[in-house]
């Protein structure tokens, strides 16, 4: 791969240009916002000016429900050798294209598992991608010029490709994505009423179950619209799992004791089924999820905090698996939790005592 058009410069088509720039390959930026492809150039992503002839390949970033006809656009002014997608549903805008006639051999439907809150090529970055699944749909007709020259950007871009069914890959981000969103968005909207002293009490676990509702709607509104029908399926799943929960709940009201017993039986019920469901998440890297400990840090609100300690892992030789940060309520200070394996926990715990930091047992 030597040119790339990347015709849509918010977040994926950016971060994708800026990885491909830094592997050499001549980028070429469109966008029906021109000012948007402009900023895109200006950030390094590539020129914004229109390539001569046709390109190597072509990656269309554009909404899910604009796939198809900014493809067909592309394909018939024979704009590359070889055409790709990377939004996030793949099977309607395949059958979009096959009903306009067009030729997909020259075709591929991909989706980088990879994104941001923010929007926009102001928040893309050339490692957005890096370690992160990227799921590619060939069928039988696809090219296998264009198969390579999808896994060539995969590479480019530092991630793993994933070979999927596109139908099946639609049912997946349904599960691990598309509804997951919506949840956080429905518990999130219970904070925007809420009385103030309540909110003020909100620590870690509402952080980590509301933070992706940050998201522009508009975006996921596209999305949904593209992959309506698994996601509904899905949500009805866990309507049905609340209705019990709720059952469960008011059982647990009563003042008659076989209800509450059952009612607490159907509670931990769903608690270890979460709990099944959840050690199945991919672990770092992708690998099998393991168990790591915590060891808990106070820290004061100052600069270079968390740089301090991550320097005196290093000396240590302790590798922090993950990290996590707690702030304190009303207070300049707060609890970085890190996580590292069992055996580097006394090392780690010892090392950090030495510096004259405050661990938390």
């Amino acid at each position: 791969m030597r040119t790339a058009l990347v015709i849509g410069t918010g977040l994926i088509g950016t971060s994708a240009a800026l990885a491909l720039v830094q592997r050499g390959v001549v980028v070429h930026l469109e966008d029906h916002d021109p000012e948007q492809a402009r900023t895109a150039a200006a950030l390094g992503a590539g020129t914004d000016e229109a390539p001569d002839g046709p390109v190597d390949v072509a990656i269309v970033a554009a909404p899910p429900a604009h796939v198809a006809a900014v493809l067909a656009d592309a394909m018939r002014r024979g704009a590359a050798r070889g055409y790709l997608d990377v939004a996030s549903v793949k099977g309607g805008p395949r059958r979009e294209l096959e009903a306009l006639g067009l030729d997909l051999s020259a075709y591929l439907g991909t989706h980088p598992m990879s994104g941001r809150e923010k929007s926009g090529p102001l928040a893309a970055t050339a490692d957005l991608f890096e370690g992160r699944p990227w799921v590619l749909t060939p069928t039988r007709d696809t090219d296998t010029e264009v198969l390579n020259l999808a896994l060539e950007l995969v590479s480019h871009c530092r991630a793993v490709p994933v070979v999927m069914d596109a139908d099946a890959h639609d049912r997946a981000v349904a599960l691990v994505s598309h509804m997951p969103h919506l949840v956080s968005s429905l518990v999130a909207a219970r904070l925007q009423n809420a009385e103030e002293a309540a909110v003020r009490l909100c620590g870690q676990g509402i952080r980590d179950v509301t933070r992706i509702a940050a998201s522009d709607p508009r975006m996921w509104i596209d999305i949904l619209s593209a992959n309506p029908g698994p996601v509904a399926d899905l949500l009805g799943d866990v309507a049905s799992d609340l209705d019990e929960t709720v059952r469960a709940l008011r059982a647990l009201e009563s003042s008659d004791e076989d209800k509450r017993r059952e009612g607490a039986g159907d509670i931990e019920d769903v608690l270890r089924r979460g709990n099944a469901g959840q050690v199945r998440v991919p672990g770092k890297h992708g690998s099998a999820p393991r168990t790591y400990e915590v060891v808990a840090v106070l820290i004061d609100d100052q600069p270079g905090q968390l740089a301090r300690i991550f320097a005196d892992a290093g000396r240590a030789g302790v590798n922090v698996e993950d990290v996590r940060i707690e702030h304190a309520t009303g207070q300049q200070a707060g609890l970085v939790q890190l996580m590292v394996e069992p055996k580097a926990v006394g090392v780690l715990s010892a090392a950090l005592r030495e510096r004259g930091w405050a661990l938390r047992q």
